[in-house]
């Protein structure tokens, strides 16, 4: 029986003119047969530090008081083998020169997914990816961006790449998972340095993927794989 996975999606600082100088791109992964298992570890976790079923996880809430938590978060995710992630950094938006390209700045966003998520499709498996609404642009976006995966494939009655759906963050707990692995990386890649727990938590990160989250990883690196986009000179 063919294998399925599910991916879980997220951005950051994403658009073109919002101020921010870093983009980031992250892919959280699993075995679709245990996608349950694994939000009910983090729902225990959650229980076991006193949050409430209802507690939505995500970077922006990283505060002194929840540390532990999030710190506990972070050593799941790299002690359950089953869990995956892949990020994608583009450190300096404004040095962009799409003019040189023939691009527009959506030309260069799709190209960066298809960059981060077509390295983890493998022909012999079956995949559904969830991508976080972000947008009132979602809806297009899920569809070109399916079509991008499923043309370099050769997926073309997406046997493969089943489907690309938009969902809402608090209601998938993986996704959410996903966020503070961008949240983290966005954080050093703006050159951050305002938040005590933040900082502890990047820290923790560091200790754990044993990188520095400037560069990139091995391209072999399984676990925590990390692309840092550098412009052709």
């Amino acid at each position: 029986m063919t294998e399925s996975i599910h991916i879980y999606c997220d951005e950051s600082c994403h658009l073109e003119n919002d101020g921010m100088k870093a983009m980031v791109l992250g892919a959280l992964w699993c075995p679709a047969s245990h996608r349950k298992f694994l939000a009910r570890k983090i729902k225990a976790l959650k229980a076991e530090h006193g949050l409430p079923a209802s507690f939505e996880i995500k970077w922006v809430k990283v505060s002194p008081g929840q540390l532990p938590f999030y710190q506990a978060l972070l050593d799941l995710f790299f002690d359950e083998p089953l869990l995956h992630f892949r990020g994608l950094v583009v450190p300096d938006k404004q040095a962009l020169d799409h003019g040189r390209f023939a691009q527009n700045h959506d030309d260069f966003y799709y190209k960066q997914w298809y960059t981060l998520l077509n390295r983890l499709i493998d022909p012999e498996k079956r995949y559904r990816i969830y991508l976080d609404i972000k947008d009132t642009r979602g809806q297009k976006k899920v569809l070109k961006l399916h079509d991008v995966l499923c043309n370099a494939n050769y997926d073309f009655d997406r046997s493969i790449i089943e489907s690309i759906e938009l969902v809402q963050s608090h209601d998938v707990l993986l996704l959410q998972l996903a966020d503070v692995l961008i949240g983290a990386l966005s954080y050093v890649h703006r050159g951050l340095h305002d938040s005590p727990a933040k900082q502890a938590l990047v820290a923790h990160l560091r200790h754990r993927s044993g990188l520095r989250l400037e560069q990139s990883s091995l391209l072999r690196a399984e676990k925590f794989n990390l692309f840092v986009w550098k412009a052709q000179t």
